[in-house]
């Protein structure tokens, strides 16, 4: 990928610590042309091969400072890290506090405190379950009313002529609802455009995303995908429902929600990254279960793009979870389409069950299966290709709120006014038969009894042209409206993703592999002398749906359980398993999946799951940062200060040193510290001098620092005084006295795979006496994730 000159952003507005998206520092990645180590007074310089790493510490030169103040003007490229993301404590900090909390609980308590959990990952589900269902039922209310409208104008004017009037109508009722959906994004809550899942995968591996996880971001996520998907853009309402549930659990699992600041007082347990990071793993599983009718899959979906250090009762709590969404879901579902107990709709979309009997397939299929999947990764790999750059032409272009809503509302009449105008000229009449599927008919000028099979495709929720190319009858397309129907709508879908409305891209990259994937089927059969044994095209587009989706968002396992639960059958399970294997492969020879592409423009320190394959040369001397800021056990409140009050390094963790008394040898690690501990200390004036003053008669506790969480108060809200900088700060009972530390010859692969399975965020590197001499965090290793060219650098640099 090219370097580009203006800074991706999932929100233009300020974040919660007061820079904005746009104007965050970034750590440099550019190339350097030798091997060497430098250290300087300011911080330090790793130039490893030819990769260089810029240390959080390095002060910012004037011409650097200089770049950074042009508005909405930085550098920016592939190996920038934003300094704006910080990472999850998802390892317990283990200080005197928590271990005498731990010890005091008995045994009744502790499963207090797992009934606790279940009844947590309940709540979740039930709630999941009744958002998707309000989603529906208000986006078929309205998408009703407004094709009900449609028609009859479509109708009207097909006799009398006229028909211009129909299109405006059209292109405006599409505008109108797209309009209000972008402008409560673009202008209240950019963070909840797009489908959320990019926001949440890097949540889920580790990374804190500002307001991901709030109420307002939820709200707006709501409102914007039923007006999106009403408003007839090429999206899906199921995507969306992933992050809903996330941010569902967020706010459950808290007991009180600080956006509406209201306290429950309930949970209190859970106000920490630990309890939380595992409930947000539920909610994105009971999303998926809502949106796809799969609690299997979207128990996958959490474990292939989260951790890799679950636990049974995790799981089965997850699993817990996406049960009772996809029952609720199904049961007021059941309610509303009037038949109590008919639990026939276990999700958003419902695929509709593929009989046995009637799509079965030959052994000699499979080879056509995986030539398909090898096609959906090519055409995925176009699609993402095409959506970078067109990304990069919106944020250097479209980046002011009101041109935002401007785009959307464009795409929302360009969208109406292609599918007018292909309907218009199709001349392909399929006769309407007694018991036809098609919801919104329109005959336009087909004979009487006739329908036009392009207004099926177009004229109909994306979810119900889906379901009609894997069930109607053989026949009901001719090839040429497939074709026509796949090109366009691929470069809509392709426009529409990005832009500042919340939709997914689930269900329009399954209705464009569904349309091509039939074509595939119909051709197929043309070209044999009986054609029974392609009979029914609905397994082709099956197969290219899967195929289409695979080659976009780069997923296996989980889509591989998702489409069979969501088909209801699994008789397709080894070619939808090898369809997406092969459109993985083949696609992630030319580009990345959409989702991590998006997350590598916003310069986020992901993490993958594993180290770079020809890394072992590399250790954690080269990896780490240093000097490192280290406090002693027993600080003086002025440094500490000080210490957080240094915007140029903003660092979050600090090791806690300690010098024995009387002795000229160097101080000795004893533990770790972060600052959103010290900042609560100093908050409550916890200083050796005033121990026996009422300001400290009340001992901390840990309900302290829980009902902080997780908005942390910043160091400038902390009024100390002259007097007491003077004041000294014990750190025995806060700091965590066990942190993970490595020696400085530990190895990146082995250093990484530390990191990544126990949810680090920070790890010591100490000398053969328990000198601290660097540390290592997410940003440190995530500068050495590299891609293909990457590796073929460092093998260059070896040789």
């Amino acid at each position: 990928m090219a370097n580009i000159t203006k800074k991706v952003s999932w929100s233009s507005r300020t974040d919660e610590s007061g820079a904005a998206g746009e104007g965050t520092p970034l750590l440099n990645g550019s190339e350097q042309p030798k091997l060497s180590r430098q250290l300087s007074g300011g911080g330090s310089i790793f130039q490893i091969g030819r990769l260089s790493t810029v240390d959080l510490e390095e002060e910012i030169t004037s011409e650097e400072d200089s770049l950074r103040g042009r508005p909405k003007e930085i550098p920016h490229n592939e190996k920038l890290l934003s300094l704006k993301y910080e990472s999850l404590d998802y390892d317990n900090i283990e200080n005197q506090l928590f271990l005498e909390e731990e010890r005091r609980m008995s045994y009744m308590g502790f499963r207090c405190l797992e009934i606790s959990r279940w009844v947590v990952c309940g709540l979740i589900g039930f709630l999941t379950g009744l958002i998707a269902c309000m989603i529906d039922i208000v986006v078929e209310e309205l998408a009703g009313i407004k094709y009900q409208v449609v028609k009859w104008n479509i109708e009207k004017f097909t006799e009398v002529g006229g028909l211009s009037i129909s299109l405006i109508l059209w292109a405006v009722l599409n505008s109108v609802f797209v309009m209000m959906g972008a402008i409560v994004v673009a202008f209240f809550e950019p963070i909840a455009a797009g489908s959320g899942i990019p926001q949440i995968k890097c949540y889920l591996n580790g990374v804190k995303i500002p307001r991901v996880v709030r109420l307002k971001t939820l709200v707006v996520k709501v409102f914007g995908v039923i007006c999106s998907v009403v408003g007839g853009l090429a999206v899906g309402k199921e995507g969306p429902m992933i992050h809903s549930g996330a941010v569902v659990a967020a706010g459950v699992s808290q007991g009180r929600s600080t956006s509406l600041k209201r306290d429950f007082k309930i949970f209190e347990y859970f106000r920490r990254d630990t309890e939380k990071r595992d409930f947000v793993s539920a909610g994105a599983a009971a999303g998926v279960s809502a949106a796809f009718g799969a609690p299997v899959g979207g128990v996958l979906f959490s474990l292939e793009e989260g951790a890799s250090f679950w636990n049974q009762m995790l799981t089965w709590r997850i699993f817990f979870a996406s049960m009772i969404s996809t029952f609720t879901l199904n049961f007021f579902l059941s309610i509303y389409h009037n038949n109590p107990g008919d639990l026939s709709n276990p999700g958003l979309i419902n695929f509709g069950r593929f009989e046995t009997d009637s799509v079965t397939y030959n052994l000699y299929e499979i080879p056509l299966f995986i030539a398909m999947g090898a096609i959906g990764g090519l055409l995925g790999a176009l699609f993402n290709v095409l959506n970078y750059w067109l990304t990069i032409f919106r944020i250097r272009y479209v980046h002011r709120p009101c041109l935002q809503v401007m785009e959307a509302m464009l795409v929302a009449a360009v969208t109406a006014t292609v599918s007018f105008t292909m309907i218009y000229f199709s001349n392909d009449c399929q006769p309407l038969g007694p018991e036809h599927t098609e919801e919104y008919p329109l005959q336009l000028f087909c004979a009487d009894g006739e329908y036009n099979s392009m207004a099926t495709a177009f004229f109909n929720t994306p979810e119900r042209s889906v379901r009609s190319l894997f069930h109607n009858q053989p026949g009901s397309y001719n090839p040429l409206t497939l074709g026509l129907f796949t090109l366009t709508y691929f470069f809509l879908a392709c426009w529409t993703y990005g832009l500042a409305v919340s939709a997914g891209v689930f269900i329009p990259s399954l209705l464009i592999g569904a349309a091509w994937g039939r074509l595939c089927g119909i051709l197929l059969a043309s070209i044999t002398s009986t054609g029974s044994i392609w009979a029914d095209p609905g397994k082709y587009a099956l197969i290219g749906a899967a195929a289409q989706l695979g080659g976009i968002v780069r997923m296996t396992l989980s889509l591989t359980v998702i489409m069979v639960e969501a088909t209801g059958n699994v008789t397709y399970g080894l070619p939808i398993m090898l369809v997406l294997m092969t459109s993985k492969i083949v696609g992630d020879y030319f580009v990345e999946g959409l989702y991590d592409i998006h997350i590598k423009l916003q310069s986020v320190p992901f993490l993958h799951w594993e180290a770079p394959a020809t890394s072992h040369w590399l250790t954690a001397r080269e990896v780490m940062s240093s000097p490192v800021t280290c406090l002693n056990r027993i600080e003086k409140v002025g440094t500490i200060v000080d210490v957080l009050s240094n915007t140029s390094t903003n660092h979050n963790g600090f090791p806690v040193v300690v010098q024995v008394a009387g002795s000229d040898e160097p101080a000795k690690l004893c533990g770790l510290i972060l600052r959103s501990q010290l900042i609560v200390l100093l908050k409550h004036k916890v200083f050796v001098e005033l121990a026996r003053s009422r300001l400290t008669q009340r001992k901390l506790q840990l309900k302290d620092f829980r009902d902080a969480y997780p908005r942390f108060p910043p160091i400038q809200s902390i009024h100390v005084s002259q007097d007491e900088r003077e004041c000294m700060m014990d750190l025995t009972e806060f700091m965590n006295a066990t942190p993970y530390t490595v020696p400085m010859e530990t190895s990146l692969p082995r250093v990484f795979k530390l990191f990544r399975a126990l949810g680090l965020r920070h790890l010591v590197v100490v000398d053969d006496e328990n000198r601290v001499v660097g540390l290592v965090t997410r940003k440190d290793l995530a500068r050495y994730h590299l891609g293909k060219h990457g590796l073929e650098e460092l093998q260059l640099a070896q040789t």
